[in-house]
């Protein structure tokens, strides 16, 4: 036994017992220090991600890395949503699997059809729906998605059937707000990617339309209080319209339907107009005159009893001449319409989908009344209304107020519809013209309007979606918004999808989220604890 040995032994009357070791405590310390830091690490991660969480739901941050910006909201969007203060419920009526097998289907179709490779990303829905919900969290309302599969949960449908009078399909999406409910059919959402207006057989571009179809559905279903529209579509059961007019009137009440307005189609002739029931009536492109009853009807709803508040959209037919009475109609107030075509010396090129797809060439305008027009996001952008008659206004007296709102330029000619003559005088033509009758009782003043569109081609689907192209689409709403009193709306221009290779979508971007903020931090952490293993056990 050594030296040493023998100071760290005692002996007592039972024998001799071996003393402990002392413990070492400077190796105890660097252990408990590496396992505080350990701890520390992991608690400054956990925090950061609630922090994150919370921040990106106030504050969201954009990770969309893609070329085109597709999965996320443009401004008008954003702001739009903020500005809800109410719960929204959006209710899609199949899978998140249901928009991949989408992209799968038209992609194949167009390689049949086209033996083209064309990217269709209908995966942009669902997630651009989520980005709705993130931001609504930052006004006092809140948006909420889910998506039920309507084969194996039929009965979901019941809840919305009380305030819905349409079908809803396996597809829909569903919005309902306090009793009111917008959908989006199928064939809206199939919709949302299309081929752009400038496409060819050999070389196909595909834009995103669907974020406008969306915001204006959500601003819709949370309007307290919409226009009630009555659209004219029949008389005694028969079309009022030849087919490609009806193609411009389904495509004019679509839009507004869209844009918030609550479109209701009637019989002009045994279906009742009464002021309590609507707002605004609409008569588009009829190709046939109305009897002298149905003109007093008309009358009278914006007679109104004498209260007047009510507005009236006429759009003539491009190709009628003999409508005695509804011109009797429009010279009570102070308009007539001439039987010419305004024309330019310097003209844009446009397709018609009303026209079997058509191209032609149409004049531009110019804003005549800016209060009335508003103001348009890209004033550079023209605004175009093929084969429009010019407007008159006859007179202007105390009964009727005429405004000029849109007209063509002065390099403009008129071309005779009977004899198919032009003529050599240059000069501007009404094209959209405002016409209000008043009344006043006590200090206020109260009043009814009629605005004649006088190009239906105007209207034209292909020109209304066509956002990047021409003003159409954002002037038509401001004018329209203005009579009816409706609170100022946004057209959401529709995105071009850039055919790329290489795009990181939101599932990726996730993938790279939960890499950063839970695998990497978590390898530290295990890193930590090896080194203290390794360190303790040294």
């Amino acid at each position: 036994m050594s030296k040493k040995e023998k100071e760290l032994t005692e002996v007592s009357g039972q024998g001799t017992v071996k003393q402990k070791k002392p413990k070492n405590f400077k190796k105890l310390k660097f252990g408990s220090m590496s396992i505080a830091v350990v701890v520390l690490v992991i608690a400054i991660v956990i925090v950061l991600n609630l922090m994150c969480g919370l921040l990106m739901k106030r504050y969201p941050i954009k990770l969309d890395l893609t070329p085109d910006n597709r999965y996320e909201l443009t401004d008008e969007s954003i702001d739009a949503v903020k500005a809800i203060d109410k719960d929204i419920e959006i209710t899609v009526m199949t899978t998140k699997n249901y928009f991949d097998s989408l992209s799968q289907q038209y992609e194949a179709m167009f390689y049949q059809y086209y033996g083209a490779i064309v990217e269709m990303p209908f995966n942009i829905i669902p997630e651009i729906l989520e980005k709705y919900t993130v931001y609504a969290e930052q006004g006092s309302g809140s948006i909420s998605v889910k998506y039920v599969d309507m084969n194996k949960d039929p009965d979901v449908v019941t809840r919305f059937n009380k305030y819905y009078n349409g079908e809803i399909e396996q597809g829909s999406i569903v919005l309902y707000c306090n009793e009111r409910v917008k959908v989006i059919t199928p064939e809206q959402v199939t919709g949302m990617i299309a081929p752009t207006r400038d496409s060819t057989q050999t070389n196909i571009n595909m834009a995103f339309a669907g974020e406008s179809t969306i915001t204006s559905a959500i601003r819709a279903v949370a309007d307290a209080n919409p226009v009630r529209t009555a659209v004219v579509t029949t008389m005694n059961g028969n079309s009022i319209f030849d087919a490609s007019h009806e193609s411009i009137a389904n495509s004019f009440e679509s839009f507004l339907s869209t844009n918030g307005y609550d479109c209701t189609e009637i019989d002009i002739a045994s279906d009742a107009l009464s002021p309590e029931e609507y707002d605004m009536v609409i008569v588009a492109a009829p190709q046939v005159d109305f009897s002298e009853d149905i003109i007093a009807k008309l009358s009278d709803f914006l007679y109104n009893g004498g209260n007047y508040e009510k507005d009236m959209i006429y759009i003539p037919n491009f190709y009628a001449t003999n409508l005695p009475n509804i011109n009797s109609f429009l010279e009570e107030w102070k308009i007539s319409i001439e039987q010419s075509a305004v024309m330019d010396e310097n003209m844009v090129q446009a397709t018609y989908r009303s026209l079997n797809n058509m191209t032609d060439y149409a004049p531009m305008l110019e804003i005549a009344d800016s209060e009335t027009v508003g103001t348009l996001p890209n004033e550079t952008l023209p605004i175009i209304a093929s084969y429009a008659k010019p407007i008159n206004i006859i007179s202007k007296n105390n009964d009727t107020i005429n405004d000029e709102i849109l007209k063509s330029k002065s390099t403009s000619y008129l071309t005779s519809l009977e004899t198919g003559d032009s003529s050599s005088e240059k000069a501007s033509y009404n094209v959209v013209v405002k016409a209000r009758k008043e009344t006043s009782k006590q200090l206020d003043i109260y009043g009814s309007d009629l605005l004649v569109i006088s190009s239906p081609f105007m209207l034209d689907s292909a020109v209304l979606s066509s956002t990047n192209t021409y003003n159409n689409a954002n002037a038509v709403l401001n004018i329209v918004n203005n009579i009816s009193g409706k609170e100022e709306s946004v057209i959401i221009p529709e995105k071009t999808i850039q055919q790329s290779g290489l795009a990181i979508t939101m599932a990726s971007a996730r993938v790279v989220q939960v890499i950063v903020i839970v695998v990497i931090p978590l390898l530290i952490a295990i890193a930590g604890v090896a080194v203290l293993v390794w360190r303790k056990n040294k």
